[in-house]
Parts: C-alpha cells; structure tokens; sequence
C-alpha cells in the first residue's frame, strides 16, 4: 500500500510539472523573443537562443517610446478603480444583507446581472453617450466603464463573505450607540480584509490589460495605457518585434508579480466567501 502510494504521488506530481511548464511556456517564450534581434524571430524553432542577449531592448522600450507615461496612467487609473470598486461593493453588500428595505432584493438581482454583460458590448452606446457629454479622451472615459464592470463581481464576493459575519456583533454596536457608518467601519470592515484585498486584486487584473476600450475613447496620448506602448514600435512597413515583446514582457510584470505576492489572498478570499454561517 505505502509502495502504491508514493507511485500515485509521484505520478500525480510530474503531471503538476507538466501542466506547470504548458501553462508557463506562453511567458518563457514572451521572455526568449524580447532578447533576441527582430530578424531572428523568423525562424523554424519554436525557441531561439539569444546570441548575444539584447538587454538594450529593454532600454529602449523604457525610454524610446511613452512607456513610462503609459505606466503611470495604468497605475493612477487601475488604483482610481479598485478604490471605488471596494467602496461601492462593500456598502452596497451591507445595504443588500444587512439594511431591511423593499428594493435589497432587487437591487441586488439588478447588480448580479452585470455580471452576464460582456464590457465590450458596450462600446457602441457608451461611446455615443461620452461623446454627448463630452468625456471622450478624459480618464473618465475609462474609469467610469471599469468600475461599472468590475462592481458587479466585487459585490458578489463581498455580499457573499458578508453573509458570513455573525450579526449579532453588529446589533451589540447598535446597542451601544454606533451608527451604520461607524458599525461598518469599526465592526464589519476589519472582518472582510480577505475578501476586500480579493476584490481589489481582481479589480486590478482585469484592467491592467484592458486595450480595446481605451482604444475606442482614447485618442490623445494623455491617458492612454500601457498597452499602447507596443504600437509605438509599429511601423507604416515594418515593426521592431523584438522591443515589441520587450514591452509585453514590461507591461506584463507588475501584473505577475502582484498575483505571485498575493495568490494566497485571492484564494482565502474566495474560498471565505464560499462558506456561509
């Protein structure tokens, strides 16, 4: 029995290698190509050995185009978001939960369903109502669709968690004087930090990337976002490819860095907010 045991274990961790390595090749392969010169990406291999490696593409993806512009847009707007989505779902779940009113019920179904509206189905609509009241090409543009797509999530993760707050610690503050502000501040905020940091943290990655929105209001290079680093590398009959990755590989590493920091919140938090009583 120990003998067939430890086989499954073995077996069961070389498939976890594997999966591993397949899940990971898409970046080895971003990495591999960002330090080669752009006529060695035309090859038969699947990867190409650099010789030498181009570090210099990282400079000049650095410094040769709006990157570190576009950085500091990404940042201030994806931190603008996840602020506004934590506020607004954690008191809309205390106000659906918690406060007795005839429209929680509604309400609650009415911010549910926008979890079933793709964001980009909205690009015909929301560009003609921003060009009416003149927002195009402003950081609104933006922060307004991303919040509005993000709270929907934010408030089933934290309507679910808060559903597991026993509620007699908050009808002890009542007794003792606290007000609904000051209960959900001093009692229910600091139960919820799990749920909150998950909130903000798929709050951040699912708009770090986004591209085809910001393509669609943005036309000034004001507030536009890392993405359109890379077409500052494209050209009218050619492209520097190689930089081109560079600056993929640039764009995506605070968005690896923060899930590889942070995955045991993502998890606690979910799972937290999975079980209920």
């Amino acid at each position: 029995m120990v003998g067939q045991e430890k086989k499954g274990f073995r077996i069961s961790t070389l498939l976890l290698i594997v999966l591993a390595v397949i899940q990971l090749f898409p970046l080895i392969w971003l990495i591999d190509f960002s330090l080669v010169e752009s006529d060695q990406l035309f090859t038969s291999g699947i990867l190409v050995w650099p010789s030498p490696f181009r570090w210099v593409n990282y400079t000049r993806a650095l410094f040769e185009s709006n990157f570190l512009h576009y950085l500091f847009n990404s940042i201030l707007i994806n931190a603008l978001a996840v602020i506004l989505v934590v506020v607004f779902a954690t008191m809309a779940s205390f106000a659906c939960t918690r406060m007795r009113w005839e429209l929680s019920g509604f309400v609650s179904l009415l911010l549910m369903m926008g979890l079933m509206i793709p964001i980009h189905a909205t690009l015909l609509p929301n560009y003609i109502i921003f060009s009416k009241i003149k927002i195009l090409d402003t950081i609104l543009a933006l922060l307004i669709p991303y919040v509005a797509f993000s709270l929907p999530q934010g408030f089933f993760l934290t309507s679910s968690y808060m559903d597991s707050v026993p509620k007699e610690l908050e009808e002890a503050t009542v007794i003792d004087g606290c007000g609904v502000y000051r209960t959900l501040m001093i009692i229910v905020l600091p139960m919820m930090k799990a749920s909150i940091a998950t909130v903000s943290i798929m709050t951040y990655l699912n708009n770090w990337n986004e591209f085809v929105m910001a393509m669609t209001f943005l036309s000034s290079p004001d507030w536009k976002t890392l993405p359109f680093a890379v077409l500052e590398f494209t050209g009218q009959y050619s492209s520097d490819y190689a930089i081109q990755f560079a600056v993929m590989t640039l764009s995506a590493l605070p968005a690896i860095v923060i899930y590889i920091l942070l995955n045991k919140n993502i998890t606690k938090g979910v799972a937290m907010g999975a079980v209920k009583g």
